[in-house]
C-alpha cells in the first residue's frame, strides 16, 4: 500500500502497525519489507521532520552543520507503508487496537512499539524557560545545538557546568561528549586554564561499563574537570546564572547546593511516553515490558518493541536499534506464521565517546556490560581513543544511517540464534 493510499477513517486495519517513525520504527519497517514484500504495514508518526540525533553532539562541538542531521519525514518514510501523521493517544492490547489523536481507532494483527522516549524538561525547575539564553543550552533539544556551539566559542573564562540526570537516558555518553568537545575547543584556543569545568552526574560512576572508564578518566585529568557524583540538577535560575544541585552522600542524606555558572549544558530526566507508561504494557519503571532476547512483550504475544521506550537493560542508542530491528522483524514474522521465535538480541549498544575533535573512545557492549566489539582493534580498541573510530563516527555512520539502516540494509546486524 503506497504512502498516498491511506484508508478511510472507518477502515483503519493493518497486519502490522508500527508506532514511531524514528530510527527504530523505520528500520524495522524496512527489515520487515525486506523479508516479506506482501506485508500490509502502517506507520503512525506525527512529525514532519526526521532527525539523525547521533549527529547533534557533533553540531554542538562545531563538527557538523545542523542541516546534515535532519530530513523531511516524507523523504525518509518508506513508500510501501501507509503513513498516519498523528500521535497515539492509547493502546488497548486486549482489543488489538490503538487510538489516534483524532479519536479514531486502528486495529492490528501485530503491533510494534517504537515511539522513542520523552524528555521531561519540566522536572528541572526553571530550565525550559531559560534554554537558549543566559548561557543555558542542551544538545538534547532540536535547534539548541547551534546555541551550544555559539556559547562554547564565546566563553573565554568563567565556569562551565555539565549535568547528567539519573538513568536511564538515551545515549548515556552524550552529556560527557558535550563536555569533552567543549573542553577540547577551549584547550585549542588557549583558554582552558581560565575555565572552571564541572561535571555533575546524578549517578555514582563515570560510565556504566568499567572497561572504558580509564580512557575517560585520562581525559578528565587532561582537561582538569571537577567531577561530582550523585549530584542531580534540580533547578536553574537563568537570569541569575545559578544552578541548584541535589547532592546525596554515602548514607543517602541530601542537601541542595547552588552553583554559579557562565555556561550550563543541561540534560533533562527521561521517561517513556505517557501512552506507554500509563498502560498495561509498562513495567514497574514505566518502560515497555519486553523479553530481553526476543523483544516480544512479556504478556501480549503479538506485540513487540524496540528503541528508546524499551524496558530492556541495554543502552538506548541508534546502534542498539541497528541490532534490534532484524530481531523484531524475524520474530514478528514468525508470530504471524505461528512459528517459534528463533532470533535473539544480546543487548548490543554502542556509544562513540567523542573525547576530543579527532579521537573517539568507541564503547561497544551488551547486557551486563559484556564487551561486544564488532570492529577490528585498529578501529576499536576500547582502552584507547582512536582516530579510526572518529573517522567512522564523523565520515561513515551518517551515510550508513540514511542510506543503509533506514533502508533495511542490516550491516553487522545479523540476529543471534535464540539459545
Amino acid at each position: 500500500m503506497s504512502l498516498n493510499s491511506v484508508p478511510r477513517e472507518s477502515d483503519k486495519k493493518h497486519t502490522v502497525v508500527i508506532v514511531g517513525g524514528g530510527a527504530a520504527g523505520i528500520s524495522v519497517a524496512s527489515s520487515l519489507h525486506k523479508r516479506d514484500r506482501s506485508l500490509d504495514i502502517a506507520v503512525v508518526e506525527p512529525s514532519s521532520t526526521h532527525h539523525y540525533q547521533p549527529g547533534w553532539t557533533m553540531v554542538g562541538g562545531g563538527v557538523f552543520r545542523p542541516e546534515v542531521t535532519s530530513r523531511p519525514m516524507k523523504e525518509v518514510m518508506p513508500s510501501f507503508v501507509s503513513w498516519y501523521q498523528q500521535k497515539v493517544l492509547s493502546v488497548e492490547p486486549e482489543q488489538n487496537r490503538i487510538q489516534l489523536a483524532d479519536g479514531s481507532w486502528m486495529t492490528y494483527k501485530t503491533l510494534v512499539l517504537a515511539p522513542g522516549l520523552e524528555l521531561n524538561w519540566g522536572a528541572i525547575e526553571g530550565l525550559e524557560e531559560t534554554l537558549g539564553q543566559n548561557g543555558v543550552t542542551s544538545n538534547y533539544r532540536e535547534g539548541m545545538v547551534s546555541y551550544t556551539w555559539e556559547t562554547v566559542q564565546r566563553l573565554k573564562h568563567g565556569r562551565a557546568l555539565f549535568s547528567q540526570p539519573p538513568m536511564p537516558i538515551k545515549c548515556a555518553g552524550a552529556p560527557q561528549k558535550a563536555m569533552y568537545l567543549s573542553s577540547d575547543h577551549w584547550l585549542r584556543q588557549g583558554v582552558l586554564k581560565d575555565i572552571d569545568i564541572q561535571f555533575h552526574n546524578a549517578g555514582a560512576v563515570l560510565f556504566g561499563v568499567p572497561d572504558y572508564v580509564p580512557a575517560l578518566e585520562s581525559y578528565i585529568k587532561k582537561y582538569g574537570i571537577d567531577v561530582n557524583f550523585q549530584s542531580n540538577l534540580v533547578a536553574v535560575n537563568g537570569p541569575a546564572r545559578k544552578a541548584t544541585f541535589r547532592m546525596t552522600d554515602a548514607e543517602g542524606n541530601t542537601r541542595d547546593e547552588e552553583v554559579g555558572f557562565d555556561m550550563l549544558h543541561a540534560v533533562p530526566p527521561q521517561r517513556a511516553p505517557e501512552f506507554v507508561r500509563e498502560s498495561p504494557l509498562a513495567n514497574e519503571g514505566g518502560w515497555l515490558d519486553l523479553e530481553d532476547d526476543t523483544l516480544r512483550h512479556k504478556r501480549f504475544a503479538n506485540i513487540f518493541g524496540l528503541g528508546d521506550a524499551s524496558g530492556t537493560g541495554n543502552a538506548k542508542t541508534a546502534a542498539a536499534v541497528r541490532k534490534q530491528a532484524p530481531v523484531v522483524a524475524e520474530n514478528l514474522l514468525a508470530t504471524i506464521r505461528n512459528q517459534p521465535l528463533k532470533a535473539a538480541y544480546l543487548g548490543y549498544g554502542s556509544c562513540p565517546l567523542t573525547v576530543e575533535n579527532g579521537r573517539i573512545v568507541l564503547a561497544e557492549f551488551g547486557y551486563g556490560g559484556k564487551l561486544q566489539p564488532s570492529f577490528p582493534k585498529w578501529i576499536n580498541d576500547g582502552t584507547k581513543a582512536t582516530r579510526a573510530a572518529w573517522w567512522l563516527k564523523a565520515k561513515q555512520l551518517p551515510g550508513l544511517y540514511w542510506h543503509g539502516m533506514l533502508k533495511g540494509h542490516e550491516w553487522l546486524a545479523k540476529p543471534a540464534p535464540r539459545g
